[in-house]
């Protein structure tokens, strides 16, 4: 998968679980828990278990957000050595 697929991975994501959020809160509201601890259990309850729901999307965004961060680094360390004066190839 390329890289240009990362935002809408993440995006996906993060939508997903403020959806589990809310749908836990819902459903606590429902059944007359008032709505600020509806939320704050929605939040404590959620997150460990969006954790588990959407395991193979987090996997998505995690190694998209390592590709990313990796040729980061690759051009973070070809400009140090533009900068050093070595040539263009990366030799000296």
């Amino acid at each position: 998968m390329s890289d240009n697929h990362l935002p809408r991975d993440l995006t996906l994501y993060v939508l997903a679980r403020f959806l589990l959020v809310g749908v836990i809160a819902g459903g606590l509201l429902l059944v007359n828990v008032p709505l600020l601890v509806a939320l704050l259990i929605g939040l404590v309850v959620g997150l460990p278990l969006g954790l588990l729901l959407f395991r193979p999307l987090n996997a998505r965004v995690t190694a998209g957000l390592a590709r990313r961060n990796e040729k980061r680094a690759r051009a973070r360390a070809d400009l140090r050595s533009q900068l050093r004066g070595d040539r263009a190839d990366g030799t000296a």
